[in-house]
């Protein structure tokens, strides 16, 4: 063959084989929800349920306890309530959300509910995770270019990824109460502190240390990938489907007369805390909600359980919502008491944007609290019991509630029982054989 047609076999040869060649995908990969399953599982229920009914009866003793300690903590104003399942059973409230113009708090009033908003950031991940555009193993990197520029304790460190942030285990140093101070700074301002270079306690994927930027970072990444600020994220992808309709970002969006105003005790009165506009930090602790707006967010936590074969239309699946209530670097609690006061070991780690507790006695609660200046929030639900706490106060760095008290009344006095597993039809088949195979010994039957 000719050098001439060598040339051009190779030439129509490439050409084919350029036209074979396919382009970079664009498509989005979304995690496929198409499994078989069992028809015969049967999910966990109540045996007897009297929950709603026994709740609602000690709603007096509730009110009195909260009210007492409003007293002798010295809270301005405390909201709270009790969800059963996807109902705010009991909700009431005590005080004023604004002294000088002796407003009354109640269950409609707006509260800054400080980092209890980590866990709806967590939640924006998730959901961007099962739209498949990031993945949680990703390097924080590819979305802020920033991050290429940290300088590890070790050369054997392993990259920041997006896990790290949502379990706080990037190796960040703990930067209470710095972070809560920075709820308006602008995104340009976080962007440069990561450029300058962060300081690190531990190298990633080593231990837990609470961190604020970690979740500032989460919502920039969220701004990334979704293209829109997190804020509108959050909103459109998780407020508006669950009816949040009164749970805000920035306070100068809250109706007249609603805002709670935040206050701290000092020389043996109330001052005024400056407020905080929504910024890059607001990811972390921004969040302004009332009880009964709350109470739609804790029924969605509590509808991820029991697993089941039901329809999954929330916001994001139940195995997402089981996955951000599973702690991680999960740690012993030796000297812990129960809610009566008595002895009791818990084991203690944290999820995403939610800590996890198990007690001696397997008890298990899943929440966060939240203490910016001028507030003090918190919530706590009961997987296996369909139940879930909420309280906010506008005191500075306060807690809410009188809680071992609370859960006392609910696990001690009430005695509320959590659901039961069913025997498996196949179970009880087997069993009703081996009797019959113990009376009559039917080889066959063996």
């Amino acid at each position: 063959m000719n050098t001439f047609k060598k040339q051009l076999l190779f030439c129509c040869s490439a050409a084919i084989l350029l036209a074979c060649t396919k382009e970079p995908s664009t498509e989005v990969i979304v995690e496929s929800t198409s499994i078989a399953y069992s028809h015969a599982y049967k999910a966990p229920v109540f045996t007897t349920d009297d929950r709603v009914e026994k709740i609602r009866k000690m709603g007096p003793e509730i009110q009195q306890l909260i009210e007492d300690y409003a007293v002798t903590r010295n809270i301005p104003g405390i909201a709270y309530g009790i969800v059963v399942d996807n109902e705010l059973v009991l909700s009431s409230a005590t005080g004023l959300i604004n002294i000088e113009k002796e407003v009354p708090a109640t269950p409609m009033s707006s509260f800054r509910i400080a980092s209890m908003t980590k866990s709806f950031t967590a939640m924006a991940i998730m959901k961007l995770k099962e739209e498949g555009k990031l993945n949680l193993h990703d390097p924080v990197s590819k979305y802020i270019p920033e991050m290429t520029s940290l300088e590890y304790l070790s050369k054997d460190a392993s990259a920041i990824d997006i896990e790290n942030l949502l379990t706080m285990t990037a190796g960040f140093p703990e930067d209470n109460p710095w972070g809560d101070r920075q709820l308006d700074e602008p995104d340009l301002m976080l962007k440069n502190l990561i450029g300058g270079g962060v300081s690190f306690s531990n190298v990633p994927s080593y231990a837990y240390e609470y961190s604020n930027t970690g979740y500032a970072l989460l919502g920039n990444i969220v701004s990334q990938v979704s293209g829109i600020p997190f804020q509108d994220y959050i909103r459109l992808n998780i407020f508006e489907p669950l009816g949040m309709n009164n749970t805000y970002w920035e306070y100068d969006s809250v109706p007249s007369g609603q805002l709670a105003i935040g206050y701290r005790w000092e020389d043996e009165e109330w001052k005024l805390e400056p407020m905080l506009h929504d910024g890059s930090y607001g990811a972390m602790g921004g969040l302004i909600t009332s009880i009964e707006d709350f109470s739609k967010y804790v029924s969605f936590h509590l509808s991820a359980w029991p697993h089941r074969n039901d329809d999954d239309n929330g916001p994001i699946k139940r195995y997402s919502l089981r996955e951000m209530q599973t702690p991680q670097f999960s740690r012993l609690y030796p000297n812990r008491t129960y809610f009566n006061g008595d002895p009791c070991p818990s084991m203690s780690g944290y999820g995403f944007g939610l800590s996890v507790t198990t007690f001696c006695n397997q008890l298990k609660q899943v929440g966060h609290g939240g203490a910016l200046p001028g507030f003090g929030s918190n919530y706590q639900f009961f997987p296996e019991y369909g139940i879930g706490l909420m309280a906010f106060c506008n005191l500075t760095y306060t807690s809410p509630w009188p809680y071992n008290e609370i859960g006392e009344l609910l696990f001690e006095t009430l005695e509320v029982k959590p659901r039961q597993l069913p025997v498996s039809t196949v179970l009880a088949e087997r069993q009703a054989q081996i009797v019959q195979l113990i009376q009559q010994w039917d080889n066959k039957l063996e």
